[in-house]
């Protein structure tokens, strides 16, 4: 059987290409003929990706499409003869960009608007989370279900070595982790604002490094970097080093003491299960997608109480014993994100459209 992916735009570290290119891999391991089309391809992808206007874009068997954005491949899928699966990746609500970038604003909006579109034209509108599922379902979508983002979690487990790199992250300062986009769902400010009640209260000795793309909303970023200075934080103690190629992510991940999460919307959150497959011990605020994607694993907190936070961030730094319970916890959800439960899971969706 032919079961073709479209996304958008192929971008390397970018989680929703990255988790079609993974699930290519997975498909074709069950027999499958499988290519994976996009409209916008990073160079060093050229040869792996299939550009959009191929006329073997259309012909899957079935198609799947990755939606988290508006683009015209969505009212090209709505067309095109066979079977059609939409997975959802979610859009970030467009409040969270309203006063730092209209334009991304409007995309929001535009993007969800897209996305009702498709109701009535899809044979199965799948989730990557519960909570994506229950939107599928609540905008009207009739025929929904869960299947999670396949992670390569190879990348950040890998043994790989960056001398300079390691010696400043083994300078014995803690290292809390972050890593993803700074832009405003992620709450980025109130991470500043735990770093600063955690370094005066908790320990002064520690660093929170924010690895990821700082150029997505650049009003945001400059209010972020505009805190950090409010609070009078030194800057070797809040670190932004922008993107950063895999082999350099895995020793962030690896030199981590704790990762924090502080977003309030997230459709799934790939960097959680890195997290638990380097076992780094995860803290996150449990809003949106995040308690499915943990379960009950990490230490998860609600409401937002950044206090409490730093402490429960000093707890898990310090509580060995604390820290290895969480670990473990953490090493039996990531079962649950293992390439052969991903693949049954993926087989039973391609049965029922056969």
């Amino acid at each position: 059987m032919i079961v073709n992916q479209w996304v958008p735009a192929a971008h390397i570290g970018d989680a929703v290409g990255d988790s079609a290119r993974r699930m290519r891999t997975l498909l074709r391991s069950l027999g499958h003929t499988s290519e994976l089309y996009a409209m916008q391809i990073d160079d060093q992808l050229l040869d792996d990706v299939r550009p959009f206007d191929d006329p073997d874009a259309a012909r899957g068997d079935i198609t799947i499409f990755h939606y988290a954005i508006s683009s015209p491949m969505t009212d090209a899928f709505a067309s095109i003869p066979h079977r059609r699966v939409l997975h959802y990746h979610n859009v970030t609500p467009a409040a969270f960009f309203a006063g730092y970038d209209g334009a991304l604003f409007r995309l929001a909006v535009r993007s969800r608007e897209e996305l009702r579109s498709l109701i009535g034209s899809v044979d199965l509108a799948l989730g990557v989370s519960e909570f994506n599922r229950m939107e599928l379902a609540q905008i009207g979508f009739p025929s929904t279900g869960v299947l999670p983002i396949p992670v390569d979690t190879a990348r950040v487990t890998a043994r790989v070595h960056r001398p300079a790199l390691e010696t400043v992250l083994d300078d014995g300062l803690v290292n809390f982790l972050y890593v993803g986009r700074i832009a405003p769902n992620k709450k980025i400010e109130d991470h500043i604002r735990l770093a600063a009640l955690y370094l005066q209260y908790v320990d002064t000795e520690a660093r929170f490094i924010f690895v990821g793309r700082c150029d997505v909303v650049p009003r945001y970023y400059s209010m972020v970097q505009a805190l950090v200075a409010h609070h009078g934080l030194r800057r070797d103690r809040i670190i932004f080093t922008g993107a950063v190629p895999d082999e350099e992510l895995a020793i962030y991940y690896q030199r981590a003491a704790v990762y924090i999460s502080l977003s309030e919307h997230e459709g799934f959150c790939v960097p959680l299960v890195e997290a638990m497959a380097a076992d780094v011990p995860v803290m996150a605020y449990a809003a949106a997608a995040v308690p499915d994607t943990l379960g009950g694993a990490g230490v998860q907190f609600a409401p937002k109480d950044l206090e409490f936070a730093a402490e429960l961030l000093g707890e898990l730094t310090f509580n060995d014993d604390f820290r290895a319970r969480v670990i473990a916890g953490q090493r039996e959800r990531l079962r649950d994100f293992s390439d052969e439960r991903f693949t049954r899971e993926l087989s039973t969706v391609i049965g029922s459209l056969s």
